[in-house]
């Protein structure tokens, strides 16, 4: 009798692979990419100047994505972050160009100010009950302000050797030197997350703000510390940029914050709280380099990699929320969950939703293509 309950007790194969899930949906989306573009176009995408290229331009993601995962977790969002990082950079360019401010000083005072983007952030949503979504829209549009002011329309260019070692140098290890910040910032998020009394009380206010309180946890405070890192990942980032291009403008960025919730959503980490994955968001951030990479090695326009990571993103939000779902109407694996009938509705609506793309994105291509100059 006793080893017939053992049996019972005996996890599922589906109840396993549970807490890999985050890490295994976008990993196998990278695989998907992988054997495509070995069918698709394998001598241009594999050569080893083209890896690179995917790493350095992940790099450039991952401190947002560590910092991302950690506000998303807490139920919030921040959509300013380009603007933080593009203002930060460009008083980091002024003091280098213009009042002579050693490299290293200028990258430090550009990090402080995106600590401080962050932290009247975090106040604004916190102190004037003002939701995430329009407090951080709302100080993008300052903070994007404050950039085009300041440089007047000016591009900064030829930086000092600290700033383009941050942003393409490889003289730490074999590993380009962003790509080695980038893992360098993902760590320390991880250490975060697992081991330390802000990653347990990220979880807690994620799953149950009203509950946190009761405990004690200061609730609003680690919500602005959150905003806090991310002005400073964010910041870092705009440092990163520099280095890479060498040059900088007030309208650098502006998609940062698409590609970051992106990489974090399709990383696993729940949009609705209480759920978050550092290595997730690693895939997440690799998955999407190698998408647009991919778009670009097979000659697709810019403006498709908009299309396809908004697609990404509804994808995965409708995935993870259908995991969830079926979390909550008990185990039984896959054909389990499709006998219910709320899950079937899902489904077809989720078809019909990618059949609306995909007919919208046959229309874009036949209205899409070069324009007739008699016209």
């Amino acid at each position: 009798m006793a080893s017939s309950d053992t049996t019972l007790d005996q996890p599922s194969f589906s109840e396993k692979i549970e807490p890999y899930i985050s890490f295994l949906g976008p990993m196998a989306m990278i695989l998907a990419i992988i054997i495509f573009m070995g069918i698709a176009e394998p001598a241009r995408y594999f050569r080893v100047s083209n890896m690179t290229q995917i790493l350095l331009d992940a790099a450039l993601y991952m401190p947002m994505a560590m910092a991302m995962t950690f506000v998303i977790t807490q139920r919030g969002i921040d959509l300013s972050i380009g603007s933080v990082a593009a203002l930060s950079s460009i008083i980091m360019a002024f003091l280098i160009k213009q009042y002579g401010f050693p490299a290293w000083s200028a990258a430090l005072i550009a990090l402080c100010l995106g600590a401080l983007m962050g932290l009247i952030n975090g106040l604004v949503i916190t102190k004037f009950k003002v939701p995430d979504l329009i407090g951080t829209l709302a100080m993008d549009l300052v903070y994007r302000g404050f950039a085009l002011v300041i440089a007047k329309g000016l591009v900064l260019a030829r930086f000092p050797d600290l700033i383009t070692e941050i942003g393409r140098g490889q003289s730490l290890t074999f590993l380009p030197t962003p790509v080695v910040i980038g893992l360098i910032t993902l760590a320390i998020g991880y250490f975060m997350l697992k081991s330390t009394h802000f990653g347990r009380y990220t979880i807690s206010i994620g799953s149950n703000p009203e509950a946190s309180e009761m405990t004690g946890i200061a609730v609003d405070r680690h919500r602005v510390y959150a905003y806090v890192l991310m002005g400073t990942m964010a910041a870092l980032a705009g440092i990163m940029l520099t280095g890479k291009l060498n040059a900088i403008q007030a309208t650098s960025a502006p998609y940062f914050n698409l590609h970051v919730i992106a990489a974090v959503v399709v990383g696993g980490t729940s949009l609705f709280g209480g759920r978050a994955s550092i290595v997730g968001s690693l895939a997440g951030v690799l998955l999407l380099s190698m998408m647009i990479n991919a778009l670009v090695t097979l000659r697709i326009e810019f403006f498709w990699q908009s299309v396809a990571s908004g697609v990404v993103i509804i994808l995965s939000v409708a995935l993870y929320t259908w995991l969830q779902k079926k979390d909550r109407d008990g185990s039984g694996g896959m054909a389990a969950a499709l006998q219910n009938p709320d899950n079937r509705k899902l489904l077809k609506l989720t078809v019909w939703i990618v059949g609306a793309l995909v007919v919208l994105s046959i229309i874009s291509m036949i209205f899409g293509g070069p324009a007739n100059p008699s016209g």
